[in-house]
């Protein structure tokens, strides 16, 4: 199955560039990292947010149909990791539309935004308003961190600044929606859902997975983890990789503490990669490449030989199994390397040798980039939802935005969930499909009434 040739139109014709700052602090991405370990395990985040969570509304519009409660929250992130949201992402803002008139019970479905969908008016006019049209139910409208009143004033537009940013608020959302379900709870409304559309499907995914009951999920237009999505989709174009490969480069706290904080292993992992690098070094070791293929002079020929040495000892370290990323000895000897293959990146000699550092460095930067989009997004890096049934997928069978070659599948990691595909791409799905992602809804949520409404 090919890609659909709108997402790639559509990808050109958005000229704004992501993850213009590059990776993020350091600090930022290792607490982050040890508060994935809490939030990745159930029993261990349900501790993080106490089911009297404050919340509060300030403002109630009286529509001809609905009811639109607007209220907010201080993000539990907040307190759990201060300082690591901007300052206005803090305050968590939300829409709750009600219908008039209840039919049977009180359901409510939490939506969470894709990239790009900034405010309520989107979710709102596509999804509530109709919901609660067809089926007398509920919707509540989480903002994202970083978007429509919590966007940094910094920020242009959608576009992340760092690549931290996206986990920080992958976390706050997870957060967030535990203090939303909590809060409905206590309100009693029943049945309690959730779902979202691209990126919102996918936050949505992770929140669920830390829900301590059975719980009904529809993520829309979305898979089992962010890195092919940055990596190998039609957003990889928009990726800042200039800033990304030099940062990288220049400073060695990535390459070798970071990257050791990467839990994720999966038959799917960036260290399969480098099980390939390893055997393709293997291979090649015997080959005197500088000379007979890319004709390299003797202090390039140096370089490069020592940059292969120390990717071969990095390759052969993690096929044994050892934390440690690079051997004591090649430590010193990579920074400088390192160092400069940064100065030819910015500073291009004429060498041929310079093209191949460049190259190689880019695929180590991709390696990482995927390395810490799986150890953050990768759903098998959280727990299994407690109902896998209660999960209806919906997927684009030409989706460019959202590649499903080379990762696992979400039927391996949530036995029993339902995956349904739809003709055509990631933008046609978003434009025209919306009444089959409310049927799925609907019907998850009857799905959950026949195994549940007697408990």
């Amino acid at each position: 199955m090919g890609v659909s040739r709108l997402d790639v139109l559509y990808r050109k014709l958005l000229l704004t560039k992501l993850f213009i700052q590059g990776w993020g602090k350091p600090d930022d991405l290792k607490r982050i990292f040890k508060l994935r370990k809490i939030i990745g395990n159930r029993e261990k985040c349900k501790e993080l947010v106490p089911k009297d969570y404050p919340v509060f509304i300030d403002k109630v519009e009286d529509q001809s149909d609905c009811k639109i409660h607007n209220g907010y929250f201080i993000s539990p992130l907040e307190h759990i990791v201060p300082g690591i949201l901007p300052s206005e992402s803090i305050k968590a803002r939300f829409q709750f539309i009600v219908p008039k008139k209840w039919k049977n019970h009180k359901p409510v479905c939490i939506h969470l935004a894709g990239t790009g969908d900034h405010f309520f008016w989107k979710r709102r006019t596509l999804m509530a308003r109709p919901m609660i049209k067809e089926a007398g139910m509920a919707s509540l409208l989480l903002e994202n961190p970083y978007y429509g009143y919590r966007k940094p004033k910094e920020q242009v537009r959608s576009s992340l600044r760092n690549v931290s940013d996206l986990f920080v608020m992958g976390a706050a959302l997870i957060l967030e929606s535990a203090v939303l379900l909590h809060w409905l709870e206590r309100e009693d409304y029943w049945p309690l859902g959730m779902t979202g559309i691209s990126m919102g499907g996918h936050m949505a995914s992770l929140a669920v997975t830390n829900w301590p009951k059975p719980i009904p999920l529809i993520p829309c237009l979305s898979w089992t983890t962010a890195s092919n999505v940055f990596t190998t989709g039609v957003l990889s174009k928009a990726v800042n990789w200039r800033e990304l490969e030099k940062q990288y480069a220049m400073h060695s706290v990535y390459g070798q503490e970071i990257i050791r904080l990467l839990e994720y292993c999966g038959v799917d992992s960036f260290k399969m990669g480098q099980e390939f690098l390893k055997s393709s070094l293997d291979t090649l070791s015997g080959l005197d490449l500088s000379t007979d293929i890319l004709g390299l002079h003797a202090p390039e020929r140096d370089r490069m030989g020592l940059r292969t040495s120390a990717l071969h000892s990095r390759a052969g370290e993690e096929a044994n199994g050892q934390d440690q990323l690079i051997g004591r000895e090649h430590d010193h000897g990579l920074d400088q390397i390192l160092s400069s293959v940064n100065m030819q990146h910015t500073n291009i000699n004429k060498g041929s040798g310079s093209g191949w550092q460049r190259q190689s460095l880019h695929i180590e930067s991709l390696d990482f980039m995927k390395g810490v989009m799986d150890e953050c997004t990768h759903i098998a890096n959280f727990s299994v939802p407690l109902d896998p049934s209660l999960i209806i997928v919906i997927q684009a069978k030409e989706d460019a935005y959202i590649p499903r070659t080379g990762v696992r599948s979400l039927q391996e990691i949530w036995p029993g969930c339902e995956v349904r595909y739809l003709n055509g791409g990631h933008v046609s799905a978003y434009l025209f499909k919306q009444g089959l992602f409310r049927q799925a809804i609907y019907d998850a949520y009857d799905r959950y009434l026949e195994k549940y409404s007697n408990t």
